[in-house]
């Protein structure tokens, strides 16, 4: 069986297409080649900043015959339906072979397709992957029709077998297949002859061109920490920055260049991100104290005077880029001075955040306010707390951060700490943005916890307010983001408080800035009341009902009444935001292999909007499903569920009360007292203590004495007496478990 060896070889592909691409183009030639019959053992493919190549081993040599039996009309059909049949298959009434069945004598049709030569069956693939390419953008050159992402040189297709090397016979666009290819651009631009994946790559690394992208920045990672070590220094880790400069050179050649004295005192952040994002350079700090001192280049060929030249260009350069960021620091550093941090934020009242929800100073404004009301709930002082919202992102004015936007945050501790601010409201400025993603560091320092606390739910609460959440796949604003960083702030730092309490009291602060929007006209009747009154009163006053309030809601089963319109829509879009939050603690407790089910027994109890309360309940009922007693309890909870709901319904009564257990007759009923008895002197405790692992642990002690009593106990006895202590029995068994979670909702 054959090998194929093919190579794209083109102007330089853009670094950021190069994995991509390789990854399509083994897709687009291996499915065609299954498609049109033939089968193979491994694929692999290769990129390069010229060339883009697939090794395919173990290929069939020829697709096999398809012999296909097609059952036409009748021998006595019309004439013309014997012609349309023997149209469709291509043959001759001759051809056609009569038989029999229940109906009559009818044609058959045997079709044969002949199996076609795997370099033919090639040569089609390729030319349809290569014309329909799904390069993000492409262009055309000179007088053709092809596209591609840079002008395409010559096509490489070959087959190797045992007896020699074969070139497949192809043509695109005025390119003619062949067996050669071209070595470094520079150091060796010359034909190569190949005859094969081994001869090419040997081949091509004499020709310094390294064809593995992986191994290209597994060289360059080993050279920059060969030379930092030789320095005593150490390498800014940043794996990005190596992924693309593995995809911009064939032939890797790590240059170490020094930096000015003049910038050393700049934040060793922004000399990494002036330097990786104008120059594609990597860090090298000195580990005694943090700053970077030297950077790395890596050069794509060797040179006489081993890259002393490169280095003089890169490093002139460096400066001049240098330079514009020393300019925006101290620049920055002179605003502050003059007006303080503060002044600097001043100019964000001129940068709209959304064109419903105000501008950015608004919303710092609001997210001061509700940080002041956070902190002491998460035991921070609510000054320090309000003055690290009120600069928290004073820095998105400053000219540093509009020149290199990902250092906000970054930058704002900076100029904190050069403001004389102390180090929590300091750095606020960059954790407050945390977590960004499920991976990312969650802040713990108070002062911080609060204020990203702040800033997320009044995103969230914001954008709930008019109406902009998250459908589908669409999430324009980043909600489930802010949603999960809710998520993680609180149970990873153990918060204990009600998120519906604090989405209800922001949401109020959102409806009543609304309240004269045009926009708003549906729902103008219900934020009508609070037109020109949402001040520190009237929060007082929804902080003062709000339990009444909810509780008034969920015993109706509908929001408040119309009396108080505002109430009613800030509980309305309150639950719902909660919604969302909890199906968003749903993604986040399955990927720490939680069950669906067990979250939503725990969601079904009260006390839901406490998520620390609420992943503590969730963990301990998934430990104990996990052991034997669980699952063998929950069956004896349903049964004993299933058995008392059918009885209700039937009777028309509700067995909630009065199990005796001087009406037990066996010595399985006398157990099963003892053993609830037991179980809710230590459960009703541990509830009070919020100590799940010991309420559940006594939960499972009922495992044995549940299943003994159904094995041995007939609920539906002759005597009502007896039947009703049984029901009432059931109950006790019914409202023990679900004063842990709802057994209900779980599967099993």
């Amino acid at each position: 069986m054959p090998d194929v060896l093919i190579e794209l070889f083109s102007e330089e592909i853009p670094a950021r297409m190069q994995r991509r691409a390789a990854e399509d183009l083994r897709k687009l030639v291996t499915d065609g080649l299954v498609d049109g019959g033939l089968t193979y053992a491994h694929a692999r493919a290769y990129s390069t900043p010229r060339r883009l190549t697939l090794a395919i081993e173990g290929l069939s040599e020829q697709s096999p015959t398809l012999r296909e039996e097609r059952k036409g009309p009748k021998v006595a059909a019309p004439e013309k339906a014997i012609e349309g049949f023997l149209r469709s298959t291509g043959l001759t009434l001759e051809q056609l072979e009569q038989r029999e069945d229940k109906k009559g004598a009818f044609y058959l049709a045997t079709i044969e397709k002949p199996g076609r030569a795997a370099p033919v069956i090639l040569a089609e693939v390729l030319e349809s992957a290569i014309r329909n390419f799904p390069w993000p953008k492409s262009m055309r050159w000179g007088a053709g029709s092809l596209r591609w992402v840079r002008p395409l040189h010559s096509i490489l297709c070959v087959m190797t077998r045992d007896d020699g090397t074969e070139v497949v016979p192809f043509e695109l666009d005025g390119i003619t297949a062949g067996d050669t290819t071209r070595g470094h651009r520079f150091m060796a631009p010359d034909e190569i002859k190949v005859t094969g994946f081994e001869d090419y790559a040997a081949k091509l690394k004499r020709a310094f061109v390294v064809l593995d992208a992986e191994e290209r920045a597994a060289s360059i990672a080993h050279d920059i920490e060969t030379r930092a070590f030789a320095l005593g220094l150490e390498l800014v880790e940043d794996s990005g920055l190596l992924a693309e400069v593995s995809g911009l050179v064939e032939w890797p050649v790590v240059l170490v260049g020094e930096i000015e004295e003049q910038f050393l005192d700049l934040p060793p952040e922004v000399l990494q991100t002036s330097m990786r994002e104008h120059q594609k350079f990597f860090s090298l700090r000195d580990p005694k104290d943090g700053r970077i001192v030297r950077f790395v280049t890596v050069a794509n060929r060797d040179t006489a005077d081993q890259g002393a030249t490169i280095l003089r260009g890169n490093q002139k350069v460096l400066a001049a880029r240098l330079a514009d960021a020393k300019f925006f620091w101290e620049n920055d550093l002179r605003v502050i001075a003059n007006v303080g941090l503060s002044g600097m934020a001043e100019g964000l009242t001129n940068v709209t955040f959304h064109n419903k929800l105000g501008s950015q100073k608004a919303r710092i404004d609001r997210i001061s306010a509700l940080a002041r009301e956070i902190a002491p709930l998460v035991e921070a002082d609510p000054d320090l707390a309000e003055q690290a919202a009120q600069i928290a992102k004073a820095d998105l004015q400053s000219a540093m951060v509009g020149e290199f936007p990902e250092l906000q945050g970054t930058m704002g501790v900076y100029y904190a700490r050069a403001a004389g601010l102390p180090d929590a409201v300091a750095n606020a400025c960059k954790a407050h943005y945390q977590p960004l993603g499920p991976s990312d560091d969650v802040p713990s320092d108070p002062i911080s916890v609060a204020v990203a606390l702040a800033d997320k739910i009044d995103t969230l609460t914001g954008f709930w307010a008019i109406n902009e959440k998250p459908t589908g796949s669409k999430d324009p604003f980043a909600l489930r983001r802010a949603a999960l960083g809710v998520i993680r702030l609180v149970v990873t730092n153990a918060l204990r408080l009600s998120l519906y309490e604090r989405a209800f009291l922001a949401l109020a602060k959102h409806v009543g800035h609304l309240a004269a929007e045009e926009d708003f006209a549906p729902v103008r009747p219900a934020i009508e009341a609070l037109r020109g009154q949402v001040n520190d009163d009237v929060l007082q006053a929804f902080a003062a009902q709000f339990e009444d309030e909810k509780i008034r809601a969920r015993e109706l089963d509908k929001a408040p009444t119309e009396a108080r319109p505002d109430v009613a829509l800030g509980l309305s879009l309150a639950q719902d935001l909660l919604t969302f939050l909890h199906d968003r603690l749903k993604v986040y407790l399955r990927d720490q292999g939680i069950r669906h089910d067990v979250i939503d027994a725990c969601l079904a109890m009260p006390g839901n909007d406490d998520l620390t309360l609420l992943v503590k309940r969730a963990r301990a009922l998934s430990e104990l499903l996990k052991t034997a007693d669980g699952p063998n309890l929950l069956q004896g909870f349903k049964r004993a569920n299933s058995i008392l709901t059918q009885a209700e319904e039937n009777d028309g009564v509700e067995y909630s009360f009065g199990a005796d257990v001087k009406y037990a007759e066996t010595d399985e009923e006398h157990t099963l007292f003892a053993a609830l008895d037991s179980a809710e002197a230590a459960i009703t405790p541990a509830m009070q203590a919020e100590d799940f692992a010991a309420a559940m642990h006594a939960m499972a002690g009922l495992r044995a004495p549940i299943d003994a009593f159904f094995e041995a106990v007939q609920i539906n006895t002759d005597s009502q007496v007896l039947r009703r202590n049984r029901l009432n029995l059931l109950s006790r068994i019914r409202t023990i478990c679900g004063g842990v979670a709802d057994f209900t909702k779980l599967d099993g």
